[in-house]
């Protein structure tokens, strides 16, 4: 089924207690679409300087990635963000934001992306990503939305307005936190449901993903690994292989984003094993069927019922 993207596609410089990378590829859509495009086609909504590699487009378009959507601003720079990690690597400085194009970035949807089935704001400017929704002359079958503390903190109201109009929110604990003003994150959930979204996917990075609809709950482990090189992307790659798999299967039960939650969970432990995209880029099926079969091992269990 046919699934829009909209974000960042930019370069990152990062440091981790594991190491330091030079300038390399990042951005919200970027890790989206590297790890959707394994289950589904990818219509991108982007924009970048002339500085952005045309070997990274060309790699992605190899995968199905269809770029009308993505402005290509020649004589501009792409948006960059430095950041250093601290040891815990869930808590991090930012050394160096620039945001370059995206500062006037105004998407537009091309008329082949009209009649989209399923629509994935990534991490952006609210307003920005309310213009797609308001572009559209169609309503998506289902509307993800991720976003962040900074836009909490800066314009809590533009957040509150674009959130009113998804189907799902996919925040961190934190900002969730934030946005309901409730440190239980059950009353939080609650609160949050109010404001418009039907479901809300709830992110703990090493400790899980949490899945909240009506009264319902569920928990998806994440996979302990040995060695976190670089968290960047992570829940972009969360989020792509969570919407990827409910377009690929046209289906949008709790059950499924079920399925969806873990698969998204899978993902995401690829990401962090190596700097930027460069594991999501070396994926094959093999490698992500086996990584689904020791989530499932993870937690499950027979216990005879007292």
């Amino acid at each position: 089924m046919s699934l829009v993207v909209v974000g960042s596609m930019a370069f990152d410089a990062i440091e981790t207690p594991f190491g330091k990378s030079d300038k390399i590829i990042g951005g919200a859509a970027t890790y989206i679409a590297w790890c959707a495009s394994n289950f589904c086609k990818v219509n991108q909504i982007s924009v970048v300087g002339g500085d952005f590699p045309k070997s990274e487009l060309d790699a992605l378009a190899a995968r199905g990635v269809s770029f009308e959507g993505l402005q290509i601003k020649e004589n501009e720079k792409s948006f960059f963000w430095s950041g250093k990690y601290h040891l815990d690597m869930n808590s991090r400085d930012t050394l160096v934001t620039e945001l370059n194009v995206l500062a006037n970035f105004e998407p537009v949807v091309p008329e082949s992306y009209q009649g989209c089935e399923f629509l994935m704001l990534g991490n952006l400017d609210p307003k920005v990503q309310r213009s797609v929704i308001e572009q559209l002359r169609t309503k998506p079958k289902l509307i993800v939305l991720d976003t962040m503390n900074f836009w909490m903190d800066i314009m809590m109201d533009e957040v509150l307005k674009t959130i009113s109009m998804v189907d799902v929110l996919v925040i961190n604990d934190s900002e969730a936190r934030q946005l309901s003003g409730d440190n239980s994150l059950v009353r939080a959930a609650k609160k949050i449901l109010t404001m418009g979204p039907k479901y809300l996917v709830i992110k703990k990075g090493e400790h899980g993903a949490l899945l909240f609809h009506e009264n319902e709950v569920f928990f998806a482990p994440a996979l302990p690994l040995e060695e976190v090189f670089d968290p960047t992307g992570a829940g972009d790659t969360f989020a792509g292989g969570f919407v990827a798999h409910l377009a690929k299967t046209n289906d949008i039960s709790f059950e499924n984003m079920k399925t969806a939650i873990v698969l998204g969970s899978a993902m995401a432990s690829f990401c962090v094993e190596k700097f930027g995209t460069q594991r999501l880029q070396e994926l094959k099926n093999g490698d992500i069927n086996d990584r689904l079969n020791q989530f499932k091992q993870l937690s499950n269990f027979e216990i005879a019922l007292v």
